[in-house]
């Protein structure tokens, strides 16, 4: 049995298919320190998480081009399959939204909630994050 050939002209792919080219900006927040400065800053609640949004100052690494991200989820949001789960899922909603209306130079952390972070559909995990970046940035309500 040999492999499926590879189409040589290209047309099998789509243009939406690709990640914004912008997302290698995305760094993931690792130190406790920028976990509880975000945690001290504006936040909203929606029904599947909690966003946190924090501006940086010109002077801190990594610059102020960068976008920030961290997650969380306590042991309140289940064991360690349900917590991953909800990781996994606001990777990804963050990986899609956050370069094209997340700003730079500011910090973002997603806090999952127990029992629906990792329930919702993926939709409405979609548009909660985008209602949610609206009214931190001071869009929309």
């Amino acid at each position: 049995m040999t492999p499926p050939e590879a189409p040589q002209d290209g047309d099998t792919a789509t243009p939406g298919d690709a990640p914004p080219a912008v997302s290698l900006r995305l760094v993931t927040l690792t130190k406790r320190a920028d976990f509880q400065r975000a945690t001290r800053a504006a936040h909203v609640a929606k029904p599947g998480f909690v966003l946190q949004m924090r501006r940086r100052r010109t002077d801190e690494p990594p610059g102020p081009e960068t976008i920030r991200v961290g997650f969380t989820c306590s042991k309140k949001v289940g064991n360690a399959v349900a917590r991953n789960r909800a990781k996994r899922r606001l990777r990804e909603i963050a990986r899609l939204i956050l370069p094209t209306e997340g700003r730079p130079g500011h910090d973002y952390v997603f806090v999952g909630r127990k029992d629906t972070t990792a329930n919702l559909p993926f939709a409405q995990l979609q548009t909660d994050l985008s209602a949610a970046l609206a009214r931190l940035h001071g869009g929309a309500p």
